[in-house]
């Protein structure tokens, strides 16, 4: 019989800092614990902060003070719950997208992605504060693995590495703060956004597949219909060609590997929570979501053909910058010991 999984609210987690506090944890002890137990559901280091200083002047209830004429809040355990859904569904949705969806104020998101989730973004995705130990370690080893294995970006096999990733794809892409007179939009996310499925290399784009008739992405999608186009394209020219497939978790299914094998396809893992260093992230998704910016699209395969034709306009010299930059984010990754970094 499984671990049945307990959801706890604002005032179950207050009660496990209030307990700490009398343990004299201190506050970073405090957070370690938690993240050690409940990852991204762990309170933010703000809300451990704030009711150390609370119980330190006495506080003597876990509830919220009540105000008297104030607003109702919108910083439920409803929304709280819809919005991490929303999150581990679309790591790139953006702050408006939320407040579209859940019809709440841009405050709120901001309270509720930091204080009680415990988020913020990485070159676009939505990735915990803080790293524990253990995931900064595993990006340590994977990072000099990966160096080695490949000469730090200077051996021949870079050539044969096709990195993919998946992407979200809006009929709207909000303006950023840098562009001028903004619209705000109101849209049904459900009919409204199509995934795809990228991949590219050091040569440049292979392949963007959308996912037709599914939402998610599965591992019975990715081996009859994705992949299968992946190598196809791969293997016009050289039946022969050595493929190293770059992809997070869901290659690893035994069903996945399974096909890889039968197709001679070598896997190259990637470390969890970790967009600062897959080429995706870092450059063709932060710089084809940029050039669609305000643009908008009768439906999503409309966007999904704007996404295909800008990743096919970049030049090839850029594809060859992509990969070298991948590397040199490799490498700060193992100089910072684990810890993410922005742009450097």
């Amino acid at each position: 019989m499984g671990i049945v999984k307990i959801e706890l609210n604002r005032e179950n987690f207050r009660a496990i800092i209030y307990y700490n506090f009398q343990t004299q944890l201190s506050q970073q002890e405090c957070l370690a614990e938690l993240l050690s137990v409940f990852g991204n559901e762990a309170p933010h280091q703000s809300t451990i902060s704030r009711w150390y200083g609370e119980f330190k002047r006495g506080r003597v209830t876990l509830s919220d003070d009540p105000r008297m004429g104030a607003p109702k809040t919108a910083v439920t355990q409803e929304n709280v719950d819809a919005m991490r859904k929303l999150i581990i569904e679309d790591r790139h949705v953006t702050y408006r997208e939320i407040e579209a969806s859940l019809k709440i104020s841009k405050t709120s998101v901001q309270k509720i992605l930091h204080e009680e989730l415990g988020l913020r973004k990485l070159v676009s995705r939505w990735i915990p504060h803080l790293l524990t130990e253990e995931q900064k370690a595993a990006r340590v080893y994977w990072c000099q693995k990966t160096l080695d294995r490949f000469n730090s970006g200077n051996s021949r096999n870079v050539y044969s590495i096709v990195s993919g990733n998946e992407l979200w794809i809006y009929c709207y892409e909000p303006d950023n703060k840098r562009q001028s007179a903004p619209t705000k939009v109101i849209r049904s996310r459900s009919v409204s956004k199509k995934m795809v499925a990228t991949f590219v290399s050091k040569a440049g784009h292979i392949a963007t597949i959308p996912l037709n008739e599914q939402r998610i992405v599965t591992a019975d999608w990715y081996t009859t219909i994705c992949l299968p186009k992946v190598i196809t394209e791969l293997r016009k020219i050289n039946p022969k060609r050595r493929i190293i497939l770059h992809q997070d978790k869901l290659a690893h299914s035994p069903k996945t590997r399974q096909y890889l094998t039968e197709e001679n396809v070598e896997l190259l893992d990637h470390p969890p929570y970790s967009p600062d260093v897959s080429p995706n992230d870092i450059f063709t998704f932060t710089k084809i979501k940029n050039r669609l910016r305000g643009q908008r699209f009768q439906s999503p395969e409309k966007a999904v053909d704007a996404f295909k034709n800008a990743v096919l306009d970049l030049p090839a010299n850029e594809w060859n910058e992509c990969f070298e930059n991948w590397f040199e984010h490799v490498q700060m990754c193992i100089n910072l010991r684990g810890e993410y970094f922005e742009k450097q």
